[in-house]
């Protein structure tokens, strides 16, 4: 079951996100957005066109071992998407976008992350990986653990294909240290963390639809087991006033007034 809307008053779409920690809006990009964006991604996949990331480099479960190995060249994500063509920029500041993250936020003073997300995600057919149980604010540094994630949908997802998956409401959950394994991600060998991913739900998308998520929000996600490649555009905001803590990864890059 999913939390989605299509028609919905919008009065209540802050209560959903607020309550489950995600929020889905059905068709928010067009077929035409979509396809332009798809032109500029397969063209930079076809030409692996840096900054990118390998699976290899991330060392998931599924991944090759090494760049060296059979399907080790399968890239994970394009990087640094708002600086790597217009057409990305557009949607990330699109007008659309900013007007339902600011009322997500409840703030008019929104910024862009360049150092976090910031990215197309890919998910290839054979070599892609598994992403474990975590909350995103394991790995950044603000001076609140209240971001909000952005991420379209260039394609249908569904588990076969590696869509995500997200425990409801887990963005108000505050766990002991160990809870998680070294790498931060939730250890499913205790009962606790079990009981936690029982309630986890699937996030099935078509082709322009859009899921907001929480910075705390745990979610996962499965490889692709189909023979077409996923593609989606991820961006991650902030409020102006919640700046990156300086001298940390987050601070690499300066966050974008939108």
């Amino acid at each position: 079951m999913n939390n989605k809307t299509t028609n919905i008053d919008e009065s209540l779409l802050s209560n959903i996100f607020h309550k489950d920690g995600y929020l889905v809006i059905k068709s928010m990009a067009s077929e035409g957005q979509c396809n332009s964006l798809l032109e500029v991604i397969v063209e930079h996949l076809a030409t692996q066109l840096a900054p990118l990331e390998y699976e290899a480099d991330v060392k998931y479960p599924g991944a090759p071992s090494s760049v060296d190995d059979l399907g080790g060249k399968t890239i994970r994500r394009l990087l640094h998407a708002y600086a790597r063509d217009p057409i990305f920029r557009s949607w990330a500041a699109n007008e659309v976008v900013k007007l339902r993250l600011q009322e997500l936020f409840g703030s008019e003073e929104i910024c862009l992350s360049q150092s976090h997300h910031n990215c197309v995600m890919t998910k290839g057919s054979g070599f892609s990986s598994s992403t474990l149980w975590h909350q995103d604010n394991r790995y950044w540094s603000f001076d609140e653990q209240n971001l909000v994630s952005v991420w379209l949908a260039l394609g249908q997802e569904r588990d076969e294909n590696g869509c995500l998956w997200v425990i409801p409401g887990s963005h108000k959950v505050d766990l002991d240290p160990g809870r998680y394994d070294a790498r931060s991600f939730l250890r499913t060998d205790l009962e606790l963390n079990q009981g936690l991913i029982s309630r986890a739900v699937k996030v099935e998308l078509e082709k322009g639809d859009v899921v907001f998520f929480h910075s705390r929000l745990f979610h996962a996600a499965g490889k692709n087991h189909t023979q077409k490649t996923k593609k989606s555009l991820v961006f991650t905001y902030h409020e102006l006033k919640n700046q990156a803590i300086e001298e940390t990864r987050s601070s690499r890059f300066p966050s974008i007034d939108l």
